[in-house]
């Protein structure tokens, strides 16, 4: 038994968790803080065009998510997860105090500021937290949902406190408010630290854990084909969520019957997460007791099909009026209730899907490839949202809600070839835990 495993009980989880909980909910309270406003501050005050916008767009948080492919890299040949971590925070700090600098090579340059910093930030932490449960395997996806609980109440946050500030004193202030999320975020990380380092090393490297067992080729190449199915077919995921921050923020602007600031909209999928999530781990948790629990892969076609539902409802909000004027607000509460519970089924059951099926010397690598599929996606987002207004807002849900409803199927008809891999895995996590 690791000394990480030492820490987990049936009903306890280690003391790690709430520090890597509350070091993400900040991380991620100036991220979506900068986010929230980042279209409307580059369509409003910038004066892009919405393509231009799109292509902007796109282009940022696909980066921001492909980086950690090399983050997680350097961190497993390198760098360690711990040092990682906080170089990231120091980047992406400093990131959004640029970006509250007006000229423009500035803007350009926090930007890619927080690029670099997110990819050495991002995969790191959440491959961290996988390893304290080395000893307690059967505890990562209920880890996993509570550590993406955190994320969301820091998403939950952040646009409320970004609309105040940019309506009241400026765009300036709302960005500077993200570099204080992350000065918060950096300092709880270096305080507590020493809660995470059974998670952090083995013998000075930053990969395995003692308990990890050696896998045969046979089984590592298993292990990455399953992988590398679902990497590509959640690309379509995060291409459809991703419109959170593009297109249903210009709906809401333009085709809602409010007089909210747009913004204020991206609260509702981190308020739903928050809510959510209790019910959605107490529900797998009362699957599991009847031995009726998906597995983790079902749960991402799980997902796949709720995301179809939701941009379904927003082909209805279209037409329903929203094509040519202002419809109701519940649309698009309705969707954004809908898309979040696909987003529990997926993004938090991936991370630990992850995390299962790595080898233990290419954990934080492969933890990169799954934002880099992310990354592929949120391209995607802003290519695809570039069209926003070359056709109906109709048309272009139902490519989105078709889309979405493809790749569950093509997920669910690969199920039956990954899951021997994944129950294997399993199994062999369970059988190392009792060592």
């Amino acid at each position: 038994m690791t000394v990480a495993s030492s820490s987990v009980t049936a009903r306890r989880h280690p003391p790690g968790l709430p520090v890597l909980f509350f070091t993400e909910m900040w991380e991620r309270f100036g991220f979506y803080c900068m986010l929230s406003i980042l279209s409307l501050y580059m369509n409003e005050a910038l004066g892009f065009g919405t393509r231009t916008v799109g292509l902007i767009y796109g282009a940022y948080i696909a980066l921001v998510y492909f980086t950690p492919l090399l983050g997680g890299l350097l961190a497993d040949r390198v760098l360690g997860f711990g040092r990682a971590i906080l170089i990231g925070a120091v980047f992406m700090g400093a990131g959004y105090f640029l970006l509250a600098i007006p000229p423009l090579p500035i803007f350009f340059a926090g930007l890619a500021a927080v690029i670099i910093g997110n990819g050495l930030f991002k995969p790191n932490i959440s491959t961290l937290l996988g390893n304290l449960y080395s000893g307690a395997p059967e505890k990562r996806d209920e880890a996993y949902n509570i550590f993406y609980m955190g994320i969301n109440i820091g998403a939950f946050f952040s646009p409320l406190v970004a609309a105040a500030l940019r309506n009241t004193l400026g765009w300036g202030f709302a960005f500077a408010a993200a570099g204080v999320g992350m000065i918060v975020s950096m300092l709880i990380f270096s305080l507590l630290r020493k809660h995470t380092l059974p998670g952090e090393t083995k013998m000075g490297k930053s990969t395995a854990h003692v308990t990890d067992v050696e896998l045969t080729p046979k089984q590592e190449r298993e292990r990455l084909t399953a992988l590398f199915l679902v990497f590509g077919i959640v690309i379509v995921f995060w291409m459809a969520f991703h419109q959170n921050g593009l297109t249903l923020t210009f709906w809401a602007r333009d085709a809602t019957n409010t007089t909210l600031p747009p913004e204020l909209m991206q609260a509702f999928n981190p308020f739903f997460v928050v809510a959510f999530t209790p019910l959605v781990v107490l529900f797998w948790k009362k699957l599991r007791a009847r031995r009726r629990e998906p597995s983790t892969a079902a749960k991402l076609g799980i997902g796949m099909l709720l995301t179809a539902g939701a941009f379904a409802i927003m082909t209805a909000a279209a037409l329903a009026g929203g094509d040519i004027g202002r419809v109701s607000l519940a649309w698009l509460v309705c969707a954004y209730a809908v898309v979040t519970l696909g987003e529990l089924c997926l993004s938090p059951m991936g991370l630990s899907l992850v995390n299962k099926l790595a080898p233990a010397r290419m954990r934080g690598l492969l933890m990169g490839g799954w934002f880099a599929a992310t990354a592929c996606g949120n391209y995607l987002s802003g290519l695809v949202g570039s069209f926003w207004d070359d056709m109906l807002h109709s048309q272009f849900f139902i490519i989105l809600s078709v889309a979405s409803l493809g790749a569950a199927a093509l997920l669910l008809l690969v199920l039956r070839r990954i899951r021997p891999t994944i129950h294997e895995a399993e199994q062999m996590a369970l059988a190392t835990a009792k060592r």
